[in-house]
Order: C-alpha cells, then structure tokens, then sequence
C-alpha cells in the first residue's frame, strides 16, 4: 500500500481523509501533527502519526517513506495575515520543496475557489493570496499534482455528486464530505494530473465527474 502523508490530519476536512483512507485497500494514512496530545487520537483509530510543524524547516522525518502527499491545512480566512502566511503559504512552500526533495510521486493540493483573483473578495483577500502563492510554487516545482478549489465549505452531510471545471465561473458550496472524497480520488494516477480545478455541490456523481474532466 502507498503511504499517504496528510498535512492538516486535525482539522474538519483532514479527519475525513484519515477516516476514509484508513478503510482503504490501496493507501495506508500516515497524519501529521504538530502536538504530543494530538497523539492519542490517532492511536485511537489505529493510525501512522509523524509530528511536525508547517513552521519548522526540515520535514525529512515526516517524508520518509511517503509516496503521496494532500495537503489539507489551511489557517482559514478568520485568520490575520501574519499567521496566513507562516502557513498557507511559507508552510506548503517548505513542505513541497521536501517532497520534491524526497522523490514524492503526487502532491495534492486543498486550495480555496477565488485564489486565481484575490482582490475581487477584499475581506478574504490576504488568504486567497496566501493560497495562490502556494498553489503557483506547486505547479512550477516539477512535482505531479493537483490543486483542488473548492467552493465555500459545509459540514453537510456529503451527496456524492459535484461540480468541477478548471473555472466554474459561478460560486458554491460544497460539503466536506465530498472535498474529503475528491482529494482522495485524486491520488488515482491518471485522474486530473497536474490539474487546477474548481468545485461545488452538483449533480454529477464525483468519480464520473472527476474522470471526465481528466479528459479535457
């Protein structure tokens, strides 16, 4: 089984990763966390945990023996721009230079729809920009990726169906529950490979969905 690195395991959007990966055939979750407390949870659920900070330097230890990586962290736009920026972007500069420096096979990205034009929405705009920082240093590292955008995110139960384009040219929401599932269809090879691409809630079934936008 591959080992998947989740970068952001605490958070709403990463524990569904983790719990959905953990039940996989093919992917092993490994969950990195910044906190000794944080621990335990995952030895709860009988999951890999490294400890690292988006904040330090060398994510070598984290890395070793990951063959993918999502990155699911994200200070969140209620958060000033100094904190934004340690995180959202410095912090997944560092960690996507580490995995391009450890031979990482895919590197997903959980990115925010309005990244490619963060000054149209000026109460969000230092952590769009953050987002976009990010997201370019990802596409010119020489990794395979994607950069997934999605609309404005709900806790509602997920209904397995979507909206996806490279611009959707329209705002949405989207349940966590189904960002969680797109993140992990994207770690399928041939799905959406060094792809940017926007989504919301819709009608279309995610994997239908996802492998055809992989065709255009």
């Amino acid at each position: 089984m591959e080992k998947i690195l989740i970068v952001g395991a605490t958070g709403s959007t990463g524990i569904r990763i983790i719990e959905i990966l953990n039940n996989s055939q093919s992917f092993e979750p490994v969950a990195m966390i910044r906190k000794e407390e944080q621990k335990a949870m995952f030895d709860d659920m009988e999951v890999k945990w490294v400890l690292a900070d988006l904040e330090q330097e060398d994510f070598s230890a984290a890395l070793k023996g990951i063959k993918k990586v999502i990155f699911a962290a994200g200070s969140g736009g209620d958060t000033g721009p100094e904190k934004t920026t340690e995180v959202d972007e410095k912090g997944a500069i560092k960690i996507i230079d580490a995995a391009k420096k450890a031979k990482v096979k895919k590197f997903i990205m959980l990115s925010s729809m309005g990244a490619d034009e963060p000054s149209k929405n000026p109460d969000l705009e230092h952590y769009l920009k953050a987002k976009a920082e990010a997201d370019k240093h990802l596409r010119e590292s020489g990794l395979n990726y994607t950069i997934l955008r999605p609309g404005r995110l709900s806790d509602d139960m997920g209904t397995g169906k979507v909206e996806l384009a490279p611009k959707l040219g329209k705002m949405g929401e989207i349940p966590r529950d189904d960002v969680a599932f797109l993140l992990i269809m994207s770690l399928a090879d041939p799905l959406v490979q060094n792809m940017t691409f926007e989504a919301i809630e819709g009608e279309e079934p995610i994997k239908s969905a996802m492998i055809e936008l992989s065709k255009s």
